[in-house]
């Protein structure tokens, strides 16, 4: 049996890049998941790499199953717009451009 194995690695605990809440975006680096626990900068925090999640989104943007989903840093919230953004996952559900949220498969795997 392999001795160097440490975990499974869907969650992982990092110091937060930022204050974050339970349930929130975190992003460090390449690392990108769900926030397990409030925490503030600099202290450990759980993060869920993988899984599917329901998170806010930009009110104008509308997502079809299988579009690709980013997170805008400056808003905090799901979006359609690549650019700069970092890409969180894909939609698996519809989202029009009239709902609050996206279903987001994160492509942390």
């Amino acid at each position: 049996m392999a001795t160097n194995y440490i975990q499974p690695g869907d969650v992982i605990t990092i110091p937060a890049a930022e204050a974050v809440l339970s349930g929130g975006v975190v992003i460090a680096g390449e690392i990108i998941g769900i926030a397990q626990g409030h925490a503030i900068e600099g202290e450990p925090v759980d993060v869920k790499c993988s899984g599917v999640w329901q998170l806010p989104k930009v009110a104008a943007n509308a997502f079809a199953v299988g579009d690709a989903v980013f997170f805008d840093l400056d808003t905090a919230l799901a979006t359609t717009t690549e650019g700069d953004n970092p890409k969180l996952g894909v939609a698996v559900a519809a989202a029009i451009a009239s709902t609050a949220t996206v279903t987001v498969r994160l492509s942390g795997f």
